[in-house]
């Protein structure tokens, strides 16, 4: 499409607009479901989000649709996407929607208690041990703050998803990204019940586990969890054989528990059940170290004034 062709069309939409507020005043919640939906990809998705019904959304989009005068969004029954003329309206609607909340953000630093969202993306381990109990007490200090924590371990993009920050591995940040460290340095832990090893052994070393029935573990990807091990230098790796494969820590735990195999679990997952006898730790000496969490956000983007609050009280937090 030419320059000329393009800027033609986004003349059209600015007059279509404008006939829709003189023929009926649109309300600007109804912009924001619309921009909502096209983001999330679907009246569902973003009914969840804003905590009202699918047919509350769609409602609003068709009021919004009549307004104007013109089809924003093509709807199947598996998808939802926007028309041309919807994209052109995002295309501009975008900035200004950003520009407004920013402007009412910024009211915020006049409040004597900030308020706000803060929305995070973070692995299960992450959110479990180190998000949510730091949550707990970021809340009691500042309880005009809303904190929504979403466990994914999907890689995702943060900002087209609607996320404040997010958390992951160093390695897995991307470069416009700014991150700091999240919690301590963590560790995996090799554990069975007493039940299982009964009969069959403690393995010595990791290519032992060979002969074991492991707890296997699948990523959202498809790919299978492949588990390290270092001591004095050496380091090994080995792919877990098993009858059963799970998706979750919480899983594992409760199939090492049942006596259904050997598990690889983050420390803290474990520790409980360790200190109290119903599982056992194996291969010790052969943990090896890995680094923190990162707690990661947008170099190039407004950050609101409850996420401001929020990553400072993660900089001055003390981590046992």
């Amino acid at each position: 499409m030419t320059r000329i062709g393009r800027t033609d069309k986004l003349i059209k939409i600015d007059q279509l607009i404008k006939q829709g507020f003189a023929m009926r005043p649109l309300r600007l919640d109804s912009l924001e479901i619309f921009e909502d939906v096209v983001r999330r990809g679907g009246f569902r998705a973003a009914a969840l989000s804003r905590g009202v019904s699918s047919s509350a959304v769609s409602q609003s989009i068709s009021v919004l649709e009549e307004a104007l005068g013109i089809r924003l969004l093509n709807r199947t029954t598996r998808s939802v996407a926007p028309t041309e003329a919807g994209e052109q309206l995002l295309e501009r609607l975008r900035p200004a929607l950003h520009d407004i909340r920013t402007a009412i953000d910024d009211l915020n630093q006049l409040r004597e208690r900030p308020s706000g969202t803060v929305r995070i993306n973070a692995p299960g381990p992450a959110a479990d041990h180190i998000l949510c109990p730091l949550a707990f007490a970021f809340m009691e200090i500042y309880p005009d703050i809303n904190v929504e924590i979403i466990s994914d371990a999907a890689i995702i993009d943060i900002v087209e998803q609607g996320f404040d920050a997010g958390v992951r591995f160093g390695n897995q940040l991307a470069q416009d990204m700014i991150a700091m460290p999240l919690g301590p340095a963590l560790r995996y832990a090799i554990v069975a019940s007493p039940e299982y090893l009964r009969g069959r052994g403690h393995p010595e070393v990791p290519g032992d586990l060979l002969q074991h029935d492991c707890i296997r573990r699948r990523f959202p990807g498809g790919t299978m969890a492949t588990w390290r091990f270092g001591q004095n230098g050496e380091e090994v790796e080995i792919t877990p054989k098993g009858r059963l494969t799970l998706s979750s820590a919480h899983q594992e735990l409760q199939a090492a528990r049942a006596g259904s195999g050997i598990a690889h679990l983050f420390e803290d997952y474990a520790r409980a059940d360790v200190e109290q006898g119903r599982l056992v730790e194996l291969l010790g000496d052969w943990k090896q170290e890995l680094p923190s969490w990162y707690l990661y956000y947008p170099s190039r983007r407004h950050t609101s004034a409850a996420m401001r609050v929020f990553l400072d009280y993660v900089r001055h937090h003390k981590w046992p």
